[in-house]
């Protein structure tokens, strides 16, 4: 059976651009907007106060983990709650950052880090994802991304690979830790859920097959109604809304990638031919795919795959 979130994280091809070690002492306060890339914290010793507008306070200790995967302001700050905003310092001591007092004895020691992901579907991938990520106390998770950091920093032969490896296992746990009912919506919570989970395995098992909310409710032993309900009120979209954003995420991906002609393309995503699959995804994208593929330099590749596999005037006229 197919493991969407395996998929998901392999789609996004997740890079890590930028972390660093950090520390606190006496009262201090960070300020922090994401605004595009995602952020993540472990903590390595101590504890630190997490606030994001919209939701409780939270109280981080050591080896907690969170990860910010959507464009929100939050505030970090020792437990008192931090001086007013703009008023904490900051300084390098010995090779980390320190807020704070520079001098005083450390209450929390931190990694923070920004993901950068490569996949052009990463706004619709993050966007089925909840928007704060928090595993409690799970020491793999703090053994991970310091294998991480420590792979970032030295120059050894296959870094990249090797960083990439530890990145897609790095969110896997990450996903798989947070994976309850408790979650907001999104395709964690829809996984909890064991029946919709069915419905989601299906869909990305087979995404070519003519799905319809019926054959979803029926693999996920529900009325048409019930289903369609539940699904949008645990996953956050409608049934076919999802497997709609789903095909497309894959077909950009080939499509970026080189993976075959656009007739292979759509009938893998589940299109009974091109041209159908070319209007839906330029309905969806707003742009037709050889538009698409020209702006990741695979357009001729593209083309002679689809004459190879049409059989084109022009290519009989080369046979003769």
């Amino acid at each position: 059976m197919n493991d969407p979130f395996a998929e998901v994280v392999a789609l996004l091809q997740p890079s890590l651009p930028f972390s660093k070690q950090a520390s606190g002492a006496g009262s201090w306060r960070i300020d922090v907007s994401v605004t595009k890339d995602p952020l993540f914290c472990v903590i390595l010793e101590g504890a630190v106060r997490l606030s994001l507008e919209g939701r409780p306070k939270l109280e981080l200790k050591e080896n907690d983990f969170v990860l910010v995967p959507a464009a929100r302001d939050f505030t970090m700050s020792s437990l008192d709650g931090g001086p007013p905003k703009g008023q904490s310092v900051h300084t390098m001591v010995a090779d980390e950052m320190r807020h704070g007092d520079p001098e005083g004895p450390t209450n929390v020691r931190m990694l923070a880090g920004r993901l950068a992901f490569g996949s052009p579907d990463a706004g619709l991938l993050l966007s089925l994802l909840p928007e704060l990520i928090h595993v409690r106390g799970l020491k793999r998770i703090a053994t991970l991304v310091q294998l991480v950091r420590n792979e970032a920093q030295d120059e050894r032969p296959a870094r990249e690979m090797v960083l990439g490896r530890l990145l897609d296992v790095l969110l896997i746990e990450a996903l798989r830790a947070a994976s309850d009912a408790a979650a907001p919506p999104g395709l964690l919570r829809g996984l909890a859920d064991a029946r919709l989970g069915s419905a989601i395995r299906c869909i990305h098992g087979d995404p070519r097959h003519a799905w319809t909310v019926e054959r979803l409710a029926k693999e996920a032993s529900m009325s048409r109604s019930v289903f369609f309900d539940r699904f949008r009120r645990e996953v956050g979209v409608p049934p076919m809304e999802y497997l709609l954003s789903w095909r497309m995420a894959l077909a950009r991906n080939m499509l970026r990638r080189g993976d075959g002609g656009v007739k292979e393309v759509a009938e893998t995503v589940g299109y009974g031919s091109a041209s159908s699959f070319s209007v839906a995804f330029t309905r969806f994208v707003g742009i037709p795919p050889m538009q698409f593929a020209r702006q990741d330099g695979v357009s001729c590749i593209l083309e002679l795959q689809d004459q190879a596999a049409t059989g084109s005037k022009n290519a009989r006229l080369l046979r003769l």
